[in-house]
C-alpha cells in the first residue's frame, strides 16, 4: 500500500519531467531544422547569384570559338599546320589564340596554350588520350566532350561556337549533338567534318553499321538550324587512303532531313590523303570562308560552288 501511494505521488512529477524532456528535444530539433533551412537558403541564394552572374557573362560574351576534335590515334597537335596557315593570313596582332584540352584516361583535363577573349574566334582543340577506333570509344569520348564543353563555358563564358571534326572526330561531334548538347546552354552554328566515316569501314550504303543506325534513329536531337559540311578526300573518288568515300557520304542519312543546310563535297589533289585533310588547301579555304568569314551565301565564294544538298531540297 505504501509503494502504491508513493507511485501515485511520483506519477505527476514523472509526467512533468517527461514533458520537459520532450519539449527540450523538440526545441533542439526545431533549432536544428531552422538552422538547416537558413543554411540551405543562403547556399541557394549564393548559387542563384552565381548562376545569374554566369548567365550575364555568357550573354555579354562576344567570343565564338571554333572547336576542333581530332580522330583516332591523333593527338591535340593534329591541327597545328592548319592553325599556322590560318594565322599567317591574319593581320598583325589579330591571330587566333589557341587553347588545347586533353581528356586523360582517368577523366581529368589537361589544359595547354591560352584563350584570349580579345579574339572573336579563338581556336580550341579537344583531344582524348583514349582514342581507339571503335564505336564504344566514340560514345565515351562524346560523353567526355560534354564534360569539356561545360568546363570551357564555365571558364570562358561563351554560348555560340562552330565545330570541326577530323575523321572519328566528326563521329564524336555527332554523338555529342545527339546525346549531350543542350540548346539551353549552347548554340552551334556550323559543323564541318573531314573524312568522317559515318558507316565505319562499310563500303555499301545499303548496309548500315550499328553506329550509323543509332545516329539515324537519334537524328531528331540534332539542332535544326545547324549548317553541316561533310568533306571527303580522294584521289580516285574511291577513298582517301583510309576511309571509303561511300562511308563519308552516308552522313546524309543523318543530317539531310534534319538540319537547315547539309552540303557534301569531295576534295582531291594536294594533301587529299586522310591524315593530311586538315592541311589540304581546299579544306583550309572552306574553313576560312564557311566558318571564319561566314561567306557561305556569297555568290563568288568557293563554298557557293560546292554541291549542296539542303534539308529544304529534300522535304
Amino acid at each position: 500500500m505504501h509503494k502504491f501511494s508513493k507511485t501515485i505521488f511520483l506519477f505527476p512529477k514523472k509526467v512533468v519531467t517527461f514533458w520537459k524532456q520532450t519539449a527540450r528535444s523538440s526545441r533542439i530539433a526545431f533549432t536544428l531544422t531552422l538552422t538547416a533551412i537558413v543554411i540551405l537558403a543562403i547556399l541557394g541564394r549564393i548559387w542563384m547569384l552565381s548562376e545569374h552572374q554566369n548567365d550575364k557573362a555568357i550573354q555579354k560574351s562576344h567570343i565564338q570559338p571554333v572547336i576542333f576534335v581530332p580522330g583516332s590515334s591523333a593527338t591535340i597537335q593534329r591541327f597545328n599546320s592548319l592553325f599556322t596557315t590560318l594565322n599567317a593570313e591574319t593581320k598583325k596582332g589579330a591571330a587566333h589564340s589557341i587553347l588545347k584540352v586533353q581528356v586523360n584516361n582517368d577523366g581529368t583535363l589537361s589544359y595547354s596554350g591560352h584563350l584570349s577573349t580579345a579574339n572573336r574566334q579563338p581556336f580550341i582543340v579537344v583531344g582524348f588520350e583514349r582514342n581507339q577506333d571503335n564505336y564504344p570509344t566514340v560514345q565515351a569520348d562524346a560523353q567526355s566532350l560534354g564534360t569539356v564543353m561545360a568546363d570551357l563555358q564555365a571558364k570562358y563564358h561563351f554560348r555560340n561556337f562552330s565545330a570541326v571534326g577530323h575523321s572519328n572526330g566528326g563521329l564524336i561531334w555527332t554523338d555529342y549533338l545527339e546525346n549531350y548538347y543542350s540548346s539551353n546552354s549552347f548554340h552551334i552554328k556550323t559543323l564541318m567534318t573531314l573524312g568522317t566515316p559515318f558507316n565505319f569501314s562499310e563500303t555499301s550504303t545499303t548496309k548500315k553499321t550499328t553506329m550509323l543506325s543509332d545516329f539515324i534513329a537519334n537524328s531528331s536531337a540534332i539542332p535544326t538550324d545547324l549548317s553541316v559540311y561533310s568533306i571527303a578526300g580522294s584521289d580516285d573518288y574511291t577513298d582517301d587512303g583510309l576511309v571509303n568515300v561511300q562511308s563519308v557520304l552516308t552522313g546524309k542519312y543523318i543530317f539531310q532531313k534534319q538540319v537547315a543546310k547539309y552540303t557534301q563535297t569531295t576534295v582531291s589533289g594536294e594533301n587529299a590523303q586522310h591524315s593530311k585533310l586538315p592541311e589540304n588547301p581546299e579544306v583550309i579555304n572552306l574553313i576560312r570562308e564557311l566558318i571564319l568569314d561566314n561567306k557561305a551565301n556569297e555568290p563568288n565564294s568557293s563554298a557557293n560552288k560546292l554541291k549542296k544538298e539542303s534539308a529544304d531540297d529534300k522535304r
